[in-house]
């Protein structure tokens, strides 16, 4: 599992049949401090209501498609999760 920052939403024109109806998100991951790290990536948000700012947790891999109505959907990383209250300072 992985954590993020929602930075934007995705439009497509055209998509997969089995992404119908998906909510598409860009993520830029981050550590456990919320700096970034890495690439942006886009996300499958089927059940989440993540939106651009929300820290998020995700999954990559064939488990990313396991919420989708569809057990062959054509995706690399999926929303799990949303954080309710990150914790990005130093413990006392």
């Amino acid at each position: 599992m992985h954590l993020a920052k929602v930075i934007g939403t995705v439009v497509a024109t055209q998509k997969h049949p089995a992404l119908q109806g998906v909510k598409l998100l860009l993520l830029q991951p981050v550590d456990d401090r919320l700096r970034q790290k890495g690439d942006p990536v886009i996300a499958v948000d089927p059940n989440m209501q993540a939106g651009p700012g929300c820290v998020v947790t995700y999954v990559v891999g064939r488990e990313a498609m396991l919420g989708l109505p569809s057990p062959d959907a054509p995706v690399d990383a999926g929303i799990v999760g949303v954080v309710d209250e990150p914790i990005n300072r130093e413990v006392e």
